[in-house]
């Protein structure tokens, strides 16, 4: 594409600067403008989440990182051991400690600045889902160029749900970055064939995925069938060192987590006793089952405009639009498995679509941009920023206003029954 790699201009630098500086201070930590805290003076300007609680998989991340400090990196195979004696006596299932990375982090941050366990998996959340915002900006700019990067960063930077899991310590978030730097880079790949550098960062980002979430899976089905797709849609140039690394990372990233486990057999265990019990669990039951369409239902609750813009553009789409079908495609080949995991639907694990959905959005503001013509010019930022604007009051409502924690049907609907009353 011959705009991927347009300079930016002055003008970009100046927005980009702006919004990432925004972004950063939406995402920072509740804990930071607290009483005492050097950023206090600023808490009028921040806005506070609703729930203020300590969910309970937040618990059990504080758990994993307080075993982590306690008894140093060498003990984590005594922490999977110590998951599969509490797992095996209870009638549901509890996150496990496979989430390796996202732990890691929380304890690495907590060793270098001191910072307490709980608070120290907010600050890594948060970090990270600044950069995701960096990343998805990065990861535009290369494919459409500096107007589309500004644009998407505009929109990322008050996605509800970015937002959201940015002010919670879950891997959620964490994950996000993981799989986007996945997805970037393989494209990246299927347009440089053969560059060891791109081929080398998406090996080792393919690992930390696995090694951030056990389960990851859905993400390397959605890159398989790109990868099929490509036959005919000619994303880039399929070469057979990136079907290799395709293959070759989340295996090293199974290996590493398999030896930190402390062998297969406490792998196989522990990944059995997460997966199988969760059939059991009432909560999971009661909050992650639904039909196939549910996650369309949660993200009409939480994105309507981004969403209908989206399905808009994929109703336009051609055999020129390579990035529209690139993205279009991995939200529908990941959607159709995460659609089919019993009692495992929340739209928290639908995290990483925000950039391809908003992507989608904005090439279809884009396209009816062209319509009038004399106002092309003041249509498209206008646009953006209503839409951001009514991204921003969707997070105030849902996660400001209202105690969210959980981005489950139910309570979205209980969230957005605030609209019905005055502020």
């Amino acid at each position: 594409m011959p705009d991927r790699l347009s300079p930016l201009r002055k003008i970009d630098i100046v927005l980009l600067a702006i919004i990432l500086a925004v972004g950063m201070f939406l995402r920072i930590t509740p804990a930071a403008f607290g009483p005492g805290a050097t950023l206090h003076f600023l808490a009028p300007l921040h806005l506070q989440p609703g729930w203020t609680k300590i969910g309970f998989d937040e618990g059990l991340y504080r758990e994993y990182v307080n075993a982590l400090t306690k008894d140093g990196l060498s003990s984590y195979p005594d922490v999977v051991q110590g998951y599969i004696d509490v797992q095996k006596k209870l009638p549901g299932s509890i996150l496990p400690p496979l989430r390796f990375l996202y732990i890691f982090a929380a304890y690495t941050w907590h060793s270098i600045f001191g910072t307490e366990a709980l608070e120290a998996l907010h600050q890594v959340a948060a970090f990270f889902s600044v950069l995701t915002l960096a990343l998805a900006t990065i990861f535009v700019w290369r494919i459409r160029g500096s107007t589309w990067a500004v644009a998407i960063a505009a929109l990322m930077v008050v996605a509800p749900t970015q937002l959201h899991m940015s002010q919670h310590a879950l891997v959620d978030g964490f994950f996000t970055f993981w799989a986007l730097l996945v997805l970037w880079l393989f494209w990246e790949n299927l347009q440089a064939p053969g560059d060891w550098r791109w081929l080398a960062g998406y090996v080792l980002a393919l690992a930390l995925l696995v090694l951030t979430k056990e389960n990851s899976f859905f993400v390397w089905i959605a890159l398989l069938v790109i990868l099929i797709a490509n036959r005919w849609l000619q994303f880039g140039t399929v070469a057979r060192e990136l079907v290799i690394a395709t293959f070759l990372g989340p295996l090293l990233g199974i290996v590493v987590l398999i030896f930190l486990a402390g062998g297969i057999d406490m792998f196989l265990q522990s990944y059995q006793l997460s997966v199988g019990k969760n059939f059991e669990l009432s909560y999971a039951i009661l909050t992650g089952d639904g039909p196939w369409y549910r996650y369309l239902v949660d993200l009409m609750l939480v994105s309507p405009i981004v969403l209908i813009l989206a399905f808009g553009t994929t109703f336009r789409l051609n055999r020129q639009m390579k990035a529209e079908w690139f993205m279009s495609i991995f939200i529908a080949a990941s959607y159709l498995i995460m659609c089919n995991v019993k009692y495992g639907m929340n739209l928290r694990y639908a995290n990483m679509w925000d950039l391809p959905l908003r992507f989608l959005a904005f090439g279809q503001i884009a396209w009816l941009a062209s319509f009038p013509k004399r106002f092309k010019t003041a249509f498209i930022p206008g646009a953006v920023v209503l839409l951001a604007a009514i991204e921003f009051h969707q997070y105030i409502v849902l996660a400001v206003r209202y105690p969210l924690y959980e981005l489950i049907t139910h309570d979205l609907l209980q969230a957005l029954q605030i609209l019905k009353t005055p502020y």
